[in-house]
């Protein structure tokens, strides 16, 4: 799917072009000795420089040494050939970022600058600096996008009053009251991009386009916006633009109130964006009006019903998405409904995935125009369509995440040499090629997860030298992989995935083989072993878990790791100590490194990852304290540290500095010392394991403080991290938004299981197998969400609180091996989800009450205890010296009929069976009694109807009478 940010490239080419007339390249002077740059303005970019922090040598040339004098050669710096005044100066260069934490004010003597560029910088958000408002007069372009901004917008900027192209996108601006006046000053403005910034109290943003007569673009995307209710005779009905072009409303929370005011924006609307709103009912009839319109965003909004017809006789439109809604009804109707006008000519692009459209795929030759058909994630059934196969026009198609069938062959593609993008994955597609088949295309992405490819690698990947994304999870290769794969493109990949098969053999070195915008490698659940080799250092996603990779990860060290957030080494043969290079990596958000065989200290650099959300180091030989720099990941949902050696007390940080966490486990390690009261401060908990420790004192009775469990419901199914990462993945620049769900490996009704999915459906509190003494506090009985409640092998005592009845959710029960003492609360029987209960080597006594429930375990969850009564063999001695009730007492069952023996149930069957085959025998071997015998019943039916005929006929003549 192309993205919302197409609406942007039209309009960022457009002054492109404005750009390059404004700050044309000087002419190389290298052999020109004459200095042309004015001494003022030399000082005055130099004393600029100064505030700047420039960590990657981007303003090298500038300078005051001899050679470096000129500073109209100075990299982003532009001047006049005639004047030699500076009037350009573009900063932006995005992998070269410059940062500061102040902007000089001696830009105010750069008077004839009529372009400004400081965008995608880091300027560590401070304000936008006053001062900019008094820049020259001429200034027509300033970009201040992506630059790190904070605070409110100054109003003096409406002083550049010729102010043409500005852009203060994607800071973290923030407006108080109506603080959108100071634009109505700026009357030459054509572009205006205010996207991704808090303008939430601007209740005055609908008036910006009529106060704004030139204006053509607007972005106003991420801005949450204030809902919008215009009156009937507002003025803004009467008044449209006439210049408007290109309008973004994205990400804003809009409801469909907004539609009065844009119906009438604008008579000449070629791009519209209102994608991730909260647009509600059936697309409105009021759009087949926008006349001029091209590009149409409605994706990830609540729209339903399907697509109108008026959008055939769309004579412009060109591209419309309306994928991830609420749209039903048979493909083949919103097919006809498209091709029945001009736009049938006219739609180059279709986006209708992530909806509920049903059924198969129709006869699409009657849009002879489409590039691009995005069909997944939907609910059509039935084979593929052969008319996709002659639409020789098409780019992209994506039919992924359907019910779709059948055998797909080389003979489908033979009319599709422009294809670049295909996803089939997630159907059940057999894929059948010849050996010998030579594509007539060259792909950019292929996604065939799921499909079914066969036990080798498909060699007509061959043949495709510009692959950018390649996922063929899950598809059946159980082949060794070929030496040719990791040379099949010429690009460089940006995407792999290869997890879920039975792939074999060593990697080669990887680091230069995907692009630099932060590739993803996806190679789990497979059979590749030896040594990790050389990993991209670029990579933002890294799962190369459930293999046999062997050795140590000292490796990482070399990575720059600046745009990791995922990195997934579990379930592989790896060893040795941790490497202390954390601080690299501070955007990552999981680390999994469990179920692996690394030794030694966790380094205290792990606690320099500011971002990270999940951290699994479960199952190791880990040994030593826990390092108290992990207190600084304030953002952890998920800590599994269980299953190593880990030793010292259980520290106090985690309750005090951990507040988001959902899962916490420290199971089977060596830690010691009473549980810290401060982990009652950690609201979110849902899993607490600090089980097979050694663990001395008494269950804090603050434990009632854990929210999250003393809820019934759950407010999540799983616990994720989000990650994202950007790929040109057959163009444009696309953000792909991923969710990465935490496991935990949790000790359930006896057995080790792994949640995932449905992690955070799990609410369990085990802290068997320590040293804790003392009652269960009663306010444990609060935490009536729990699922499992594991106390076993303590010494805990006291009686069983009738109060556990509140605990109704509870599905395990396990008070096995303590100092219970006194009888079984009746209450206890009340708990009718219980599925797995232990009571057993207590003190218990007396009788088990009666119930359904508690008589249906087996007789060891009782066993080392002097309880008496079922489903125990012993009876109570209340049971044997009670009377036996008499046979006239209606409430109690009669005395036992000891005629009713074995004998008596053997002597009636054979009774019956002899009986039975003696008559019936007798009438199969004698067929004159045969005959007899259906006379007899002849006659019988014969009486039964006579008889009712004659009494029928009496009772009509008495009524009658």
């Amino acid at each position: 799917m192309q993205s919302k940010w197409l609406l942007l490239l039209p309009q960022v080419a457009l002054f492109s072009v404005i750009s390059l007339q404004l700050a044309p390249r000087v002419a190389d002077c290298s052999n020109n000795t004459t200095i042309r740059c004015i001494d003022e303005e030399r000082e005055a970019l130099l004393s600029f420089k100064q505030s700047l922090v420039d960590e990657h040598g981007f303003l090298s040339s500038w300078g005051s040494e001899d050679n470096k004098s000129d500073c109209c050669e100075w990299i982003g710096v532009y001047c006049r050939n005639k004047t030699h005044h500076v009037y350009a100066l573009d900063l932006q260069d995005g992998s070269l970022k410059l940062k500061g934490t102040i902007l000089s004010p001696s830009l105010r003597k750069l008077q004839h600058l009529t372009y400004l560029d400081l965008s995608d910088n880091d300027f560590s958000g401070i304000p936008i600096a006053d001062f900019i408002g008094s820049l020259s007069s001429k200034l027509r372009h300033l970009d201040l996008g992506w630059a790190g901004f904070a605070g409110s917008v100054p109003p003096q900027l409406g002083n550049l009053s010729n102010l043409q192209y500005l852009n203060l996108g994607y800071n973290d601006l923030l407006s108080v009251g109506n603080l959108l006046h100071w634009l109505y000053h700026l009357s030459s403005l054509r572009y205006l991009h205010l996207g991704h910034n808090n303008l939430s109290n601007s209740n005055d943003w609908p008036l910006v386009v009529y106060k704004l007569s030139s204006l053509t673009t607007l972005i106003l995307e991420g801005c949450d916006l204030p809902p919008f209710f215009p009156s009937a005779d507002d003025p803004l009905h009467l008044n449209s633009s006439k210049s408007l072009e290109f309008l973004d409303l994205s990400e804003n929370n809009l409801t469909s109130s907004v539609y009065p005011w844009l119906f009438n924006v604008s008579s000449n609307l070629v791009e519209l964006g209102l994608s991730s709103n909260l647009l509600q009912g059936s697309i409105p009839d009021a759009f087949e009006h926008m006349v001029s319109l091209q590009t149409l965003f409605l994706y990830s909004n609540e729209l339903e019903g399907g697509i109108p017809k008026f959008f055939g006789n769309m004579c412009c439109l060109n591209e419309l998405v309306l994928c991830s809604n609420q749209l039903t009804g048979q493909l083949f109707e919103f097919i006809q409904n498209l091709s029945c006008g001009c736009a049938k000519n006219s739609l180059e692009s279709l986006d209708l995935s992530a909806n509920a459209v049903t059924g198969p795929i129709p006869e699409l030759g009657g849009l002879s125009s489409l590039k691009s058909l995005y069909l997944g994630g939907n609910r059509l059934n039935g084979t593929i369509n052969q008319s996709l196969g002659r639409m020789y026009k098409l780019e992209k198609l994506s039919l992924g995440g359907n019910s779709l069938t059948g055998v797909i062959s080389e003979d489908f593609f033979s009319n599709t040499s422009n294809l670049k993008v295909l996803k089939l994955g997630h159907n059940s597609f057999t894929l059948k090629f010849r050996h010998d088949w030579i594509p007539p295309f060259q792909l950019n992405i292929i996604k065939l997860n799921s499909c079914k490819m066969g036990r080798h690698f498909p060699k007509w990947f061959q043949t495709q030298n510009q692959i950018d994304w390649l996922d063929i999870s899950n598809t059946g290769i159980s082949d060794t992989i070929p030496d040719w794969f990791w040379d099949l493109s010429r690009k460089k990949l940006s995407f792999l995935n290869l997890s879920n098969n039975q792939i074999k053999g060593k990697l080669p070195d990887l680091s230069l083989r995907f692009d630099t915008y932060g590739p993803c490698i996806d190679i789990s659940s497979n059979h590749f072993e030896g040594p990790i080799p050389p990993l991209p250092s670029n990579a933002s996603v890294l799962n190369l878990s459930k293999n046999k990779f062997s050795g140590s990860i000292s490796f990482l060290c070399s990575i720059s790791g600046h745009k990791l957030m995922y990195l997934d080494l579990s379930n592989n043969l790896l060893s040795g100590r941790l490497p202390d290079c954390w601080l690299l990596f501070d955007r990552l958000g999981i680390l999994d490194l469990a179920n692996n065989n690394f030794s030694g200290k966790i380094p205290d650099s792990m606690g320099s990852l500011p971002n990270i959300q999940i951290l699994s180091l479960h199952n190791n030989r880990l040994t030593g304290e826990l390092p108290s720099t992990l207190q600084n990941c304030l953002l952890l949902k998920l800590m599994d540290l269980g299953r190593n050696a880990l030793s010292g007390e259980i520290p106090t940080w985690i309750g005090e500095s951990l507040p988001k966490l959902i899962v916490l486990s420290l199971m089977s390690n060596k830690f010691h010392g009473i549980i810290p009261f401060q982990l009652c401060h950690l609201p979110f908990i849902q899993i607490l394991d600090l089980s097979s420790n050694n663990i001395p004192g008494i269950i804090p009775k603050c434990f009632n403080n854990f929210t999250a469990m003393a809820q019934e419901k759950s407010s999540v199914l799983s616990v994720t991290s989000n990650y994202s990462f950007i790929s040109d993945g057959g163009f444009p620049l696309v953000w792909y938004d991923n969710s990465y769900f935490g496991q935990a490996e949790l000790t359930w009704k006896g057995s080790q299981y792994k949640y995932q999915n449905t992690l955070g459906l799990v609410k369990m509190l085990d802290l068997s197998s320590n040293k804790l003494g003392g009652e269960v506090p009663e306010e444990i009985m609060d935490l009536v969400g729990l699922i499992a409640m594991n106390l076993s092998r303590n010494n805990l005592t006291g009686q069983i609180t009738p109060k556990i009845s509140q605990l109704k959710s509870l599905d395990f029960l396990d008070l096995s091996r303590n100092r219970f003492f006194g009888g079984i609360p009746s209450s206890l029987s009340q708990l009718s989800g219980l599925s797995v209960m232990d009571l057993s080597y207590n003190n218990l006594s007396g009788k088990i009450p009666s119930g359904t429930q508690l008589q249906s375990f087996n007789a060891s969850t009782y066993a080392g205890n002097e309880l008496c009564g079922l489903p125990l063999p012993n009876k109570c001695p209340d049971e044997d010296l009670a009377p036996r009730p008499g046979k006239d007492d209606a409430n109690t069952p009669e005395e036992e009929d000891q005629f009713i023996t074995l004998g008596f149930y053997v002597s009636l069957i054979l009774g019956f069976f002899v009986g039975f085959w003696g008559f019936c025998g007798t009438l199969l071997v004698k067929s004159s009694w045969r005959h007899r015998y259906y006379n007899f019943l002849t006659g019988i039916e014969n009486w039964f109807y006579v008889t009712a005929v004659v009494n029928i006929a009496k009772l009509q003549r008495r009524l009658r009478s």
